[in-house]
């Protein structure tokens, strides 16, 4: 027998193990001495950055506030349109078709009420441009109009006007009016987008916000969050409701004094009526002029109609409408309307009734049962 000696079985190298860090130190090696939190200069240090961090917060905020205020109307208006997504819905609509139909409701309401506006504006541009030679031939003929041009001397008062800065303002004038109709246009037309955004992602928004609560809490934050959404779309159904009842209004007034284009005039004035406060005043002005100009007798008899229809709006329809749609009582509806107005103007009229049918949810259901138990 051979008695050579048999090779063992290679073996794989086995892989070097790091040498284990030394107590109390970690692979970068052992932390520093903390902080001191009683340095100055540390505190110093830190207050600069705070007061450094807020008021670039601040510079943030001012710049983009008008772009803030869009998106909060487009929020609300979204959040005000979202029961009628929801019943469609309920009737076995998909959302995103429920979605499309709002919508598709909403902007014709509004190419609506433009379409109604523009027959009028124009047949009376064009009446106001075809009598104008035969009202400066009646002017010429007039011997107390030729008295009056001779005694204060208008025409050369005229003609001196008329001069180069005259017209560089009243270009400046119309570019600068250019530039109000195009940013209104730009800011309908964002507001518009930006709700249809909303309420399409709607849903994905709320279960975002509600996953920010601790889930202990999360059930009675969702019952109290869905309640005051729905107010507030209680309280759109309301608005609307009172708009068309001044546009009705309107429109028998229009028809009983024999206006031109009630439905135009009915339509104007339920447009602007959904305007917190400043809308209901712009309508009446609007048809108090068009009566001015069929005669005097019709002028003043919108300007009394307005003044009354609005005070009983006001004090009666308004804050009726709102107890029974947000279950806010009368005193409360009129003083946050004219607290909402005095602080933060039309977007504060539009927010003070929702929010304070929301404050007296959260007192009643939260505040009021946490002092009982004191």
């Amino acid at each position: 027998m051979s008695s050579e000696p048999v090779e063992a079985a290679a073996t794989p190298e086995e892989p070097v193990a790091e040498p284990e860090p030394e107590v109390g130190k970690g692979r970068f090696g052992a932390p520093g001495q903390p902080l001191n939190r009683r340095s100055p200069f540390l505190f110093g240090f830190l207050f600069g950055l705070g007061v450094i961090v807020a008021y670039a917060l601040f510079l943030g905020v001012r710049n983009a506030a008008s772009i803030l205020v869009l998106i909060f109307i487009a929020l609300f208006l979204a959040i005000g349109l979202n029961p009628a997504v929801v019943r469609l819905h309920r009737w076995g609509v998909p959302r995103g078709l429920a979605v499309a139909i709002v919508s598709l409701l909403v902007v014709a309401l509004l190419a609506g009420g433009i379409i109604a506006l523009i027959p009028p504006l124009v047949t009376q541009t064009t009446e106001l441009i075809n009598n104008a030679p035969q009202t400066i031939d009646d002017l010429r003929r007039s011997e107390t109009v030729n008295e009056l041009v001779q005694r204060y001397d208008i025409v050369n008062k005229v003609q001196s006007a008329v001069n180069a800065g005259t017209i560089g303002n009243a270009l400046g004038g119309v570019v600068g009016g250019a530039k109000l109709i195009f940013g209104t246009i730009f800011n309908v037309l964002t507001v518009l987008v930006l709700t249809i955004y909303f309420m399409a992602s709607f849903e994905r928004i709320k279960e975002a916000g509600y996953s920010l609560v601790p889930s202990t809490r999360r059930d009675r934050v969702r019952l109290l969050t869905d309640e005051i959404l729905t107010k507030v779309g209680a309280y759109m159904v309301g608005a609307i409701s009172i708009a068309v009842l001044a546009g009705l209004s309107t429109f028998v007034a229009a028809m009983l004094l024999g206006l031109p284009y009630p439905f135009a005039l009915a339509v104007v004035v339920a447009v602007c009526d959904l305007i917190p406060q400043i809308g209901a005043t712009i309508g009446a002005v609007i048809v108090s002029l068009v009566g001015l100009a069929s005669s005097v007798t019709d002028g003043v008899i919108c300007i009394v109609f307005f003044i009354v229809y609005q005070q009983v709006e006001n004090y009666l329809i308004y804050p009726g409408v709102m107890r029974r749609s947000v279950k806010v009582s009368d005193v409360a509806a009129v003083v946050a309307a004219l607290l909402g107005v005095a602080l933060f103007g039309v977007v504060g009229a539009l927010v003070a009734i929702p929010m304070v049918a929301a404050i007296q949810l959260i007192m009643r259901e939260v505040l009021v049962p946490s002092m009982d138990q004191r």
